[in-house]
């Protein structure tokens, strides 16, 4: 990365954010894009993975790419790296870059794609660092434990510079690593955070109090500590990219993640939610508890084998009735017979196996009432052939 980074002649001339963590990543990179455009600057944003298309992963001044723009960063990288093999994950990160220096953002957004220390995005200096949140995911590539998975994230850190910390109870491995390389470090809880109040909230840091912000537009209680990171990230950054209280404003009302606690419009109430790992499950338990009353729900559930599906079964089963498994392409997916037979071991029952999302889909739809609602989890993959199954459904009646 580093020698393909210096042929392509990259430089870092504006201020860089690297957003890492479990969870929240998403959210938190969105939020920062939303209110640096409302400030007026031109962001650009690379986030992974992408739900139907690829230009999804880089967005300028609150837009996809265009096909034109990266295919022409895609060339160039291609002609700077020479005989050096670059996985599709790098291969993008560095056509991301050149997107937004052609572009000439004024501010960048790199999300982390896995762990953090090793990750593509860690090639560029972050101005800024964030973790969300450290929890189990990604065992195979980052440890087993949070101490060790905090370590990795804990990489993109730089000395000297702010290291904004979401999760309020971090792993040492994490403090620890700040405090060994000399970065400035501020944790949830301790050196900023929220409070919450009826219809609006308040954010609070060293630097004092804001209060009568408005609730994001993203769903869930769990967004209120995203949105406060993504404040103490951009307070600490004030001098290079300071934003207004109008901008912060406006910024979390206008706020949008596809995939996020996404509540569809329309009857059965659809609910699309990435959610692939416990933590991740038990805030969308959470959330789904928190909604209007819906006599039953049903589930449209796929998962990667490599996830822990039994800690996600057991954190969000209390809240669904009906389980429609869907079984998922690719080397890593998960068939649905034997996604059906991790249910059956947890003691649940299974009332449809499916090919895919999208037949998963179909079938809740003509199964549920229209006061039901359906809830699509476990994977990126899963919801993206939800959304795929709905597109489907607009086109045909379009035509």
């Amino acid at each position: 990365m580093r020698s393909v980074k210096c042929a392509l002649g990259a430089e870092q001339t504006v201020p860089v954010i690297t957003v890492g963590g479990t969870n929240g990543k998403g959210s938190t990179c969105a939020m920062l894009e939303r209110i640096l455009l409302s400030a007026g600057y031109r962001a650009g944003l690379y986030t992974s993975p992408h739900l139907i298309d690829y230009n999804e992963r880089v967005r300028i001044d609150g837009r996809q790419a265009s096909d034109a723009a990266l295919c022409d960063a895609f060339a160039r990288v291609e002609a700077a790296r020479g005989e050096i093999p670059l996985t599709y994950f790098e291969f993008g990160t560095l056509a991301a870059w050149q997107a937004f220096a052609a572009a000439g953002v004024e501010a960048v957004i790199l999300e982390v794609g896995l762990g953090g220390r090793l990750d593509a995005v860690n090639v560029f200096d972050a101005d800024c660092a964030i973790v969300t949140s450290v929890d189990l995911d990604h065992m195979d590539y980052l440890g087993s434990t949070r101490e060790a998975i905090g370590f990795e994230k804990a990489g993109i850190f730089r000395s000297g510079r702010p290291a904004i910390v979401g999760d309020a109870q971090p792993p040492q491995s994490v403090l620890a690593h700040a405090q060994a390389i000399g970065a400035g470090l501020l944790v949830q809880g301790r050196d900023f955070g929220y409070l919450p109040g009826e219809g609006q909230w308040s954010f609070w840091s060293r630097r004092g109090r804001r209060g009568g912000l408005a609730h994001p537009a993203l769903r869930g209680a769990v967004q209120l500590a995203n949105a406060s990171t993504a404040l103490a990230a951009l307070e600490s950054l004030a001098e290079r990219l300071p934003v207004s209280m109008q901008d912060i404003r406006r910024g979390l009302i206008e706020v949008e993640l596809p995939g996020r606690f996404q509540v569809l419009p329309g009857r059965p109430t659809v609910v699309l939610d990435v959610a692939h790992n416990p933590q991740a499950a038990g805030v969308l338990a959470d959330n789904l508890g928190s909604m209007a009353f819906h006599p039953e729900t049903w589930a449209v559930f796929g998962m990667l084998a490599d996830k822990d599906i039994a800690g996600v079964v057991e954190r969000v089963r209390g809240r669904v009735d009906h389980w429609l498994v869907a079984g998922l392409a690719g080397p890593r997916g998960m068939g649905a017979d034997a996604l059906a037979q991790h249910l059956g071991e947890q003691g649940l029952r299974v009332d449809g196996r499916f090919d895919n999302p999208a037949d998963a889909y179909r079938a809740a739809k003509e199964r549920a009432g229209e006061d039901d609602r359906i809830a699509a989890f476990g994977s990126f993959l899963t919801v993206s052939g939800v959304l795929q199954a709905i597109d489907d459904e607009r086109k045909r009646r379009t035509t």
